[in-house]
């Protein structure tokens, strides 16, 4: 039974669980917590390495940003509310879509509407602002990590890079999505919750987010959802080998 973490520890076993749970149904749902399980995993790293100015608080960090994902999992699990960002990347798992807009489509959710929260609960009652240099520190890691999970990626879908080739120039928000820019707009959300509390600037924030997963799945130029169509053809289907290839 998935449970809410309480360690980093446990962020990763509950993220092995659900991995478990919706590769066993063949499920692309899979997908984004083996991405996610591989970056928690480095940051673990990057905590026992002092890699932080405040090992304590990243882990405190990490745990509250992780329990956004896993209680909107559990949430939609027992048909309870939860915000429609994820709701979208749930009810997406039916749908034909490319590994890469799975990934792309959690990392919305949980980047651009989940993490502004983490940071602001985390630094409740606190100085926001001393957090900010081991927030950069997680986009450095991050950025660490992208060319290898890239060259996982092109092992299970050897087209992909079709999308940069004939897409490059258009303005659809799949082609444009840059992680970078997500948390640095999760910063500048996490200065707004931290001010006003996120309760009340939960539901526009949420709907913004939402709009945005919605062109993910639904590209606004048919230029691309054609090469979108070309790449998937090429994509490995099963998604044990999916995970397997993002995660080796």
């Amino acid at each position: 039974m998935i449970k809410p973490a309480t360690t980093i520890d446990e962020v990763i076993s509950v993220l092995q669980e659900i991995i478990d749970t919706e590769s066993q149904k063949n499920s692309p749902l899979a997908y984004f917590p083996a991405l996610y399980r591989l970056v928690t995993i480095r940051v673990k790293k990057g905590i026992a390495g002092r890699e932080f100015n405040d090992s304590e608080r990243m882990e405190l960090l990490d745990v509250v940003f992780a329990n956004r994902y896993i209680e909107a999992y559990r949430a939609w699990k027992n048909n309870k509310p939860f915000t429609g960002s994820w709701r979208i990347v749930f009810e997406s798992g039916q749908k034909p879509m490319l590994i890469l807009q799975h990934l792309l489509l959690g990392m919305n959710a949980h980047i651009n509407l989940d993490l502004g929260i983490a940071a602001a609960e985390t630094m409740k009652g606190k100085d926001l602002a001393v957090l900010h240099s081991d927030f950069n520190t997680i986009n450095r890691l991050l950025a660490e990590m992208t060319g290898k999970v890239q060259l996982r990626i092109g092992k299970v879908s050897p087209l992909l890079g079709l999308l940069d080739k004939f897409a490059g120039n258009s303005d659809t928000f799949l082609v444009n999505f840059s992680m970078t820019e997500a948390r640095d707009g999760a910063w500048r959300s996490a200065g707004e919750f931290h001010a006003s509390g996120y309760q009340s600037m939960l539901t526009p924030r949420d709907r913004k987010i939402s709009a945005l997963g919605l062109c993910l799945i639904y590209p606004n130029s048919r230029w691309v959802r054609n090469v979108i169509s070309v790449i998937r053809l090429a994509e490995k289907k099963n998604v044990l080998s999916v995970v397997k290839s993002i995660t080796i």
